[in-house]
């Protein structure tokens, strides 16, 4: 009897050591995600630029909107390692204090977004009838405007601040995200759990805040990633025509508002260079790392 105690003890052990080698769905995305070596690189690259972003007093200790005596348009020296702009400002410290501005705008308006999008896809996929063709109608009469020329006009009339262009990225961007939102809920609202669901009479908002949207999340999240890139180009594009993110306040956009003439362009690479490269690094770093959720959540990808 205790050589038998003995092996059933084995054969359970066994057991739990298989399921613990089996990878639970985290890991699973993961392990995808990591073999996506462009998605990895940019990811390591994001955190770096959202580091120094953090910590800006400590790796750009000059003021960015202080005016140093004779460093107007000045090349890189080793004190001001990226030279001065054109106003005698540091530019690597406002390079560095510009990606605070530039990542919490494309952050920011983004989340906010995301919150319409879940709220106005979700209604309208759960309920269907009159509240989804009211809701869509909605969607499509905002996506028939021209959408950098809306922007524009709405800032225009509020006033150009990081807070302004905040709101109104994040206001006027969430058509395509609910369009997506709204047709995940559409499909995950027929599967055989929900409907056990409401046979057992779940409450709808149980069934579609535990039940329908977590599982409708995934192209969400992927959808939300890019949509930071295009938040971040947008500011910059804002910013530049002199809509978003006014001087002396640092962003990535208004440090290119030198860059519109063409002696500078020739002769104070400085001034537009840092700045262009940081936008097209980062949001090309968004974009891949987006690629890679994309990849990772498909569940149609059997890498093991």
């Amino acid at each position: 009897m205790a050589e038998q105690a003995i092996k059933a003890d084995n054969a359970l052990d066994d057991v739990w050591q298989k399921r613990s080698k089996v990878a639970t769905p985290r890991a699973r995305i993961w392990r995808r995600f990591r073999r996506h070596r462009a998605a990895m690189t940019s990811l390591i690259f994001l955190i770096i630029v959202a580091v120094l972003a953090i910590a800006a007093p400590l790796v750009a200790p000059n003021d960015p909107v202080k005016l140093y005596p004779g460093l107007t348009r000045h090349e890189p020296t080793s004190e001001h390692i990226l030279g001065g702009d054109l106003a005698g400002r540091d530019v690597w410290s406002r390079l560095v204090y510009g990606g605070r501005v530039s990542l919490s705008v494309g952050i920011v308006a983004v989340s906010i977004s995301v919150v319409i999008a879940i709220i106005l896809g979700t209604l309208s996929g759960f309920y269907g009838g009159r509240v989804d063709m009211l809701i869509m109608r909605a969607t499509d009469v905002m996506m028939t405007f021209p959408g950098l020329i809306l922007i524009m006009t709405v800032v225009a009339v509020l006033g150009p601040s990081i807070y302004n262009v905040m709101a109104v990225i994040g206001l006027l961007g969430w058509t395509g995200m609910a369009r997506l939102v709204r047709g995940q809920i559409l499909s995950v609202r027929e599967w055989d759990f929900v409907m056990a669901a409401r046979c057992l009479g779940v409450p709808d908002r149980r069934i579609m805040l535990s039940h329908i949207l977590p599982n409708a999340l995934a192209p969400l999240l992927v959808a939300a990633t890019f949509g930071v890139a295009g938040a971040i180009l947008t500011e910059a594009g804002l910013s530049f025509l002199g809509f978003g993110v006014l001087p002396p306040t640092p962003s990535w956009g208004n440090m290119l508002i030198g860059a519109q003439s063409i002696n500078t362009l020739e002769q104070y690479w400085w001034l537009w260079i840092p700045s262009g490269t940081a936008i097209l690094l980062t949001v090309l770093a968004i974009n891949f790392v987006g690629d890679g959720l994309r990849d990772a959540l498909d569940p149609r990808m059997q890498i093991s």
